[in-house]
């Protein structure tokens, strides 16, 4: 298959809230053929045993946006509210990962106990309620950006139905990726925070 001129150019990222499966899918679309971005910086652990697929300089978006020209033709991960700071000029493609927000909480909450830290913070209903408002001020704001185009995948629709959603992500980034390798490492075993 010969390559493809606009995949090349394209910055590809993975986003969504903390906890809502973006590095499954990060590890999904490299199995898939797109090079991740990463720099193993944050290692993996009991939380992320297959690993975080993290690039710290993400984090600098606002100062250090040198790193986009090596994100051509590759996947990167950044959480949502980083994606208010791409600058025009260059394409994007985002996958944006959404999951049962109950699940999510739990899965910080545990993640919090695990690291011995306190969890008696923003109480769960509060934070659910500000992650809710802060997805339908992301979601609206991606739908008046020009130069970036999203998908939204539920992890839990993955687990149920991944042939499914890799066929819309496949489709949604070109048509070329592997999709028998992508849904080789859907792992539900790592689907630890359950909710009906």
């Amino acid at each position: 298959m010969s390559p493809d001129p606009i995949a090349a150019e394209t910055v590809t990222i993975v986003s969504g809230l903390p906890r809502s499966g973006t590095s499954m899918m990060m590890r999904m679309l490299e199995a898939g053929g797109i090079p991740a971005l990463i720099d193993n910086v944050r290692e993996a652990d009991e939380d992320n045993p297959r690993g975080y697929y993290e690039f710290e300089r993400v984090k600098q978006l606002k100062t250090d946006r040198a790193w986009l020209e090596d994100a051509k033709g590759k996947v990167v991960k950044m959480v949502s509210t980083l994606l208010l700071d791409l600058p025009a000029g260059y394409a994007y493609k985002v996958v944006f990962m959404r999951r049962k927000m109950e699940e999510i909480l739990a899965s910080q909450r545990q993640m919090l106990i695990r690291k011995d830290k306190p969890t008696d913070g923003v109480p769960e209903e509060k934070m659910a309620e500000l992650y809710g408002k802060h997805l339908t001020q992301i979601e609206a704001w991606i739908a008046r950006q020009r130069h970036l185009a999203a998908i939204y995948v539920s992890y839990n629709e993955i687990l149920a139905n991944a042939r499914e959603q890799v066929r819309r992500v496949n489709e949604f980034l070109g048509g070329r990726l592997d999709a028998d390798a992508m849904l080789a490492v859907v792992d539900h075993a790592l689907h630890r925070q359950r909710k009906s």
